[in-house]
């Protein structure tokens, strides 16, 4: 069997790349979905929203940078543009949202919509004992479930 740098199967890190960069694709189009919903904001609870939605970008622009270097450091090439990102996305676009509810709904069914990617990324390079992926993937999921209830559970207070 062939091995990359790491050590790890190159094939099955190929496809890991792969899954890496429709994760990255959709973490654009989420970050880009934070970024409009930030600026168009509007309403009693802009204060308290206008500073979360830029934590939450800010965030994820973090993870954005996290995925596209543990693409390079497989031995991948990270996409880059938005016809690429637009391709391979499968999440909701965000177009226009100016109301809390609505940017809230959005932020949950966004990271909703990344779990299962996520969770297929963990398997297969749990596989391999990709621990660089496994780890990082494992920490995202964990933190998005938590924004998913923390936002359930503002979305309940706001009815």
């Amino acid at each position: 069997m062939k091995t990359n740098i790491l050590g790890l199967p190159v094939k099955e890190s190929e496809a890991i790349v792969a899954q890496l960069n429709t994760l990255l694709s959709n973490f654009q189009v989420y970050y880009q979905n934070l970024r409009g919903i930030h600026w168009n904001i509007r309403g009693k609870r802009f204060f308290e929203l206008h500073v979360k939605f830029e934590e939450l970008y800010n965030d994820a622009q973090l993870k954005i940078d996290l995925i596209a270097e543990r693409i390079l450091t497989i031995g991948g090439k990270p996409l880059h543009t938005f016809e690429d990102y637009l391709e391979h996305n499968q999440i909701k676009i965000g177009k226009n949202i100016s109301k809390d509810e609505q940017a809230v709904r959005l932020i949950v069914e966004s990271l909703t919509a990344l779990l299962p990617i996520e969770r297929q990324i963990l398997a297969d390079s749990g596989a391999i004992d990709d621990e660089g992926t496994n780890s990082m993937v494992g920490d995202f999921i964990a933190e998005q479930e938590k924004t998913i209830w923390m936002m359930n559970a503002w979305l309940e207070e706001s009815l």
